[in-house]
């Protein structure tokens, strides 16, 4: 028996977590890890060590593979197009990643789709971003290598940026964008996944707690949400993924904001693999985010998306006051039998995330209660 080769490149979480659906599925996962003690590499068997930006280590793994697919976006977008041209499946393509590499090439692209996004501008000096802000708050990022509030400041001034602005302007930096200070709700999360034959799936759209820019729990489904603002999230999600021509799994990351006639979208940030607002998926939903990435990337007829329970709380464990957070399951299993942990096998750093909870129940309060007790003692707190 030969059981078809996805190839992933990235030793995290998510590699880690593609591992039991892969199994299910009887697929040979091939993860290339940044080194022998990765998040991937503990649980997984096909492990070759190599950098993201290793074209030899790439070719490697992609041999005899059926397709390729990322839990990051850091590869060479040269070598994904020689590979493709050798007939390895990349998904999603160099073409479509690049939107998530690149936030100005993003915001170009969905501003010609017409999905709604915050007012935006490229920024090339000092004066383009005073003009931009005229006196009133606005939020500067890099186009490049940013993440989980990296690269993100909020600005009054092109004073607060002028490290980043002289990066930019000699080469050792990202080019710049500057957006406006958006006066959301709250932040929303709408998962979507494509296969190259363009069947679409989406799952409910859910609400996303951010704390110092890092998400730190995830509520499935977005209590209270409108039914038009969850339609409005789902077809711009929609719109994305077939107008980026993505395949595989795309979260987008939304903010809610108010309007004259009720809350409306607009689109803050793209992830073209799995993502931390879809982990609840794991026990909540009727396929997983993982298994439907992989599904997706080998054309296979996507899994039903409908929620398992009337609500999912995940809770990110972000640091421990534990050296290991494993020592605290006796406790978090006397506590809550139905508390659902996974950890990533990482090493504990203030504000790490090192794994997440998931609770699944008939009441929200008592959901996330649940959620956060168990996460305490996985930092190493009291239970709340």
């Amino acid at each position: 028996m030969t059981a078809p080769v996805v190839a992933v490149v990235g030793g995290g979480q998510l590699a880690r977590m593609m591992t039991p659906a892969a199994t299910a599925l009887g697929l040979h996962l091939r993860v290339l890890v940044e080194s022998a003690t990765s998040s991937a590499a503990q649980v997984v068997v096909d492990a070759p060590v190599g950098a993201a930006s290793d074209a030899d280590a790439i070719r490697a793994l992609v041999a005899g593979a059926a397709a390729l697919t990322f839990e990051h976006e850091h590869v060479p977008n040269a070598l994904l197009d020689e590979l493709v041209a050798a007939g390895t499946p990349v998904r999603p393509a160099a073409h479509a990643l690049r939107h998530a590499q690149d936030k100005i090439v993003m915001r170009e692209r969905l501003t010609e789709l017409g999905v709604p996004c915050p007012r935006w501008s490229r920024v090339t000096s000092a004066a383009d971003l005073d003009a931009f802000l005229a006196g009133g708050e606005g939020v500067v990022k890099t186009a490049r290598g940013g993440y989980d509030g990296k690269g993100v400041r909020v600005v009054r001034s092109s004073d607060e940026v002028t490290d980043w602005l002289a990066a930019a302007a000699d080469g050792t930096g990202a080019p710049l964008l500057v957006e406006e200070k958006v006066p959301f709700v709250r932040e929303l999360a709408a998962l979507v996944a494509r296969r190259p034959s363009g069947e679409v799936a989406t799952w409910p759209v859910v609400e996303s707690v951010q704390v110092g820019g890092v998400c730190s729990e995830v509520v499935a489904p977005a209590p209270g949400l409108d039914p038009a603002t969850q339609a409005a999230a789902r077809d711009a999600a929609v719109a994305i993924a077939e107008g980026l021509d993505v395949t595989g799994v795309l979260a987008v990351e939304l903010f809610e904001v108010p309007g004259p006639d009720g809350t409306r979208v607009l689109v803050n940030e793209l992830a073209m693999r799995p993502h931390n607002s879809g982990h609840w998926t794991i026990d909540g939903a009727v396929t997983s985010q993982f298994e439907q990435h992989l599904r997706a990337v080998l054309d296979l007829p996507l899994g039903a998306t409908e929620p398992t329970a009337r609500w999912t709380v995940m809770a990110n464990v972000l640091g421990s006051a534990l050296d290991d957070p494993t020592d605290a399951l006796a406790a978090v299993g006397a506590l809550d039998p139905g508390a659902k942990v996974q950890l990533y096998g990482k090493e504990v750093r203030a504000g790490r995330k090192l794994g997440h909870v998931n609770v699944s129940d008939d009441d929200l309060d008592r959901a996330r209660s649940r959620a956060r007790a168990a996460a305490a003692l996985l930092r190493g707190e009291p239970a709340p």
